[in-house]
């Protein structure tokens, strides 16, 4: 089986599994117990903040370990809105873009349905890209935070966040981005991207499922949404899972450090598998933005196609008879019927959203083996197509 569902989720890597052994054997102590092996399990998690803040090129009070994405993602729309407000009852107005994760979106529209907020979401271009002078428009005086992604998971298609966040940060509103798509593709320069709040999951780049983390800038309003022992300085509560964090940390120092090559590799098989695809498959519609225009506006491994006049979920079907593991888009909307958010925001129509692929390429594969991807998903769709008699 050749897996070209990358974003979805990534093995763990062998370095990341031994960072965290010892955490999860010998050096197993709460990191909030006071005698040694308690103060061991805090050395531990406060050396992973440190190498997140690093990676993130922030303080290392700055980082909030979680359980996740969803969290991180969760934490920063509710917690800081509701920072905000505590402090100012004007701030009511919560900005974000149509195609968000579902983490924020529901997110947001929790804030509207239970705690009064207005949500306004940001239309999108063709290409899935939210546009500066939209926010602009939309920010105003009761706003508390707005929140747009880094790199949509659908579509790789990739924001240009420091514009947005200068927008954001003119009107001094906080400004998170969702970045579990972007790691280990982009660089997290948080002081760079001038946000106020960045969300990092770690099964995206080889560190166990339920770990993640949240950047806070000093000084950002948060209500947290945990209560109980006061970890993480106060903003969430529970048992520190050292050796998630450890993972996390290892993991991230490792994709930062591979960034580069990794990227401009990945760049050269995703354009490969594009060109491959539209001109083996004429009716192809290629989601989001075209790298052979706007190469820095789509992450480097993510090839996303509708097929207009075939079931996508049959696509896939045949394509993992042949051998090939693909997606329809979002992980987390699996065994949805609805079609996908993102592209309707695009302005996809229903039917030609539910036909929606996604390849999400990974460092290992060669470009002989995305040609006999080409090939296969020619044959596939050819086939799905034909007329019956």
């Amino acid at each position: 089986m050749l897996y070209l569902d990358a974003a979805a989720t990534a093995p763990v890597r062998r370095e990341v599994l031994e960072a965290m052994w010892p955490y999860l054997t010998q050096e197993f102590g709460n990191a909030s117990s006071h005698h040694e092996m308690g103060r061991r399990a805090l050395a531990g998690l406060e050396t992973a903040r440190e190498t997140v803040a690093g990676a993130l090129n922030c303080r290392p009070a700055e980082v909030v370990f979680t359980s996740g994405g969803t969290e991180a993602d969760n934490l920063a729309v509710k917690g800081i809105a509701l920072g905000r407000r505590d402090r100012d009852p004007a701030r009511t107005h919560v900005v974000t873009s149509a195609i968000e994760h579902s983490a924020v979106l529901d997110s947001a529209r929790d804030l509207a349905r239970w705690d009064g907020f207005e949500v306004t979401e940001l239309e999108v271009s063709p290409e899935g890209l939210v546009d500066p002078a939209a926010l602009e428009r939309a920010v105003r005086a009761g706003t508390a935070v707005v929140s747009v992604m880094h790199a949509n998971n659908e579509t790789g298609a990739v924001q240009p966040i420091a514009e947005l966040a200068a927008v954001a940060r003119a009107r001094k509103v906080p400004f998170h981005t969702d970045a579990v798509q972007a790691a280990g593709s982009l660089e997290l320069d948080v002081q760079a991207l001038d946000v106020a709040a960045l969300s990092l999951a770690g099964h995206k780049i080889g560190a166990p499922k339920g770990t993640g983390a949240l950047y806070l800038r000093r000084g950002t309003p948060l209500r947290p949404l945990l209560s109980g022992g006061g970890q993480e300085r106060g903003r969430r509560s529970g048992t520190s899972d050292v050796a998630g964090a450890v993972g996390l940390a290892t993991a991230l120092r490792l994709a930062s450090a591979e960034r580069g090559e990794r990227a401009a590799h990945l760049a050269g098989l995703r354009d490969r598998l594009i060109a491959g695809i539209l001109t083996a498959v004429p009716t192809a519609l290629l989601t989001g933005p075209d790298p052979r225009e706007r190469p820095a506006s789509r992450l480097p491994g993510t090839a996303s196609f509708c097929f207009p006049g075939v079931n996508g979920e049959t696509v896939l079907v045949d394509l993992e008879a042949r051998g090939l593991l693909v997606s329809s888009g979002s992980a987390c909307a699996a065994g949805d019927a609805e079609p996908s958010h993102v592209l309707t925001a695009m302005g996809y129509p229903a039917e030609v959203a539910t036909t929606a692929v996604r390849f999400t390429l990974s460092s290992g594969i060669t470009p002989e083996q995305v040609d006999g991807i080409v090939a296969a998903t020619r044959d596939v769709v050819q086939r799905l197509g034909a007329p019956r008699g």
